[in-house]
């Protein structure tokens, strides 16, 4: 094992389990790595939703289980398509010069068949893109169209059969296209799932999804809940819940949610991340005529229009981002915030500054904004900054605005 090695990781931790933490261990034997990254979403996840935990307590339970420095990812990416998601991500750990490998969770083994679909995804081959163009003309989703243009393209090919039905593995392959994109040298390290996938409600072993981890905290099952994290986790999550602090899910903003799409104007909501075909004509009647969040997310559901993709617009409509700030994020290296760091983190943060004096490294955010001159990373961090004004609506205990502006790192 190389002392100076360091592996990266793209995670959400919410909240931190057995299944991270086995994740972590294996993906540092793998890749004989000692310091561990992790780019971490923020208040609100990529399957459209809440985070159970404020990002401060989710940077918390990681330092305390094995990572080093924790990295918020901005929240524009944060709630954006596994492509713009694993984009995001992976243009933070490039931009460090320092991460060797960056590791991430499947649900199959075979890592050439996730390579060799990264491949395609990454070229867009002229037969694979009219494959693709007749399979989203028949009125399918995104990821089934593209699902079934792959196994088209690999002539139905046993192989690749169901591995683009694993939400680990779709991610798999946007990290995989991504470092292509980058032309990274940084070396993938996939670890396959054991024992329960990412929507498993059961408990095996000492292992359950997080999922299945959300709803236990929803139900105060702690006695469950005790057996699939580490006790360090355990005793944040039990601490939180018992002040107010857990937010469970996006249905927490209902009200909120609804009021302001009443509030916009078709216009406005066609401007949402995500929002074609006329979509903005069924969200907005959906929100005149229902009180309620599942009704509306049932009234504008579709073959082509997946559950996460309408709760990650939701979620856009919540926090005013639009397709221009999207299409602004594409184009930019993110910059670096910290969320927290120990011993060994501060020396990697040193290394990173070290190396590169010009990257926009943020552990102050009001010297940040007092310092920053770019329009772009304004924007982004406000956005950041809203997204936490607005989650903490659902939080008892952790109510005021402008947490990022008051709270410190978290230093282990």
């Amino acid at each position: 094992m190389d002392e100076n090695k360091v592996l990266g990781i793209v995670a959400e931790y919410n909240p931190f389990h057995n299944g991270h933490m086995y994740h972590l261990s294996k993906a540092k034997e793998k890749s004989g790595t000692q310091y561990a990254i992790c780019v971490m979403s923020g208040n609100f996840v990529q399957r459209g939703n809440s985070s159970i935990l404020n990002k401060w307590k989710k940077a918390e339970m990681a330092l305390l289980n094995g990572v080093d420095l924790v990295i918020e990812l901005p929240t524009i990416y944060s709630v954006s398509s596994a492509e713009g998601f694993s984009s995001g991500a992976m243009k933070i750990l490039k931009s460090l010069n320092i991460v060797d490998a960056v590791s991430f969770g499947t649900e199959t083994d075979d890592y050439a068949a996730l390579n060799n679909i990264a491949g395609v995804v990454c070229d867009e081959p002229k037969q694979y893109k009219e494959l693709l163009n007749r399979e989203l003309s028949k009125g399918l989703s995104f990821p089934k169209a593209r699902e079934n243009a792959l196994m088209l393209y690999f002539n139905n090919n046993e192989r690749y059969e169901n591995i683009l039905n694993g939400p680990n593995n779709i991610l798999a392959v946007e990290y995989l296209k991504a470092l292509k994109k980058l032309k990274s040298k940084i070396q993938p390290i996939p670890v396959k799932r054991e024992k329960v996938y990412y929507n498993d409600n059961s408990i095996v072993d000492e292992f359950a999804s997080a999922t299945a981890i959300r709803g236990f905290i929803k139900n105060k099952q702690f006695g469950d809940i005790r057996k699939v994290v580490p006790i360090s986790s355990y005793e944040i999550l039990r601490s939180e819940d018992e002040i107010g602090n857990t937010v469970v899910d996006i249905y927490s903003y209902e009200k909120e949610i609804i009021y302001n799409l009443r509030r916009m104007t078709v216009e406005e909501i066609a401007d949402l991340p995500d929002v074609s075909e006329g979509l903005e004509n069924s969200i907005k009647n959906a929100a005149n005529f229902t009180n309620n969040l599942s009704d509306l997310i049932d009234a504008v559901k579709t073959k082509r229009y997946t559950q996460s993709r309408i709760q990650r617009i939701l979620i856009c409509s919540l926090l005013g981002i639009t397709k221009k700030d999207v299409e602004m994020a594409k184009k930019t290296i993110p910059y670096v915030r910290i969320l927290g760091f120990n011993e060994h983190g501060k020396e990697l943060l040193s290394r990173i500054n070290k190396i590169n004096p010009k990257l926009p490294v943020i552990t102050s955010v009001k010297k940040f904004k007092d310092a920053n001159t770019n329009k772009v990373y304004n924007r982004m961090l406000d956005i950041d900054i809203f997204a936490t004004d607005i989650y903490s609506l659902a939080c008892k205990n952790d109510n005021i605005a402008n947490s990022d502006y008051t709270k410190n790192m978290v230093i282990i």
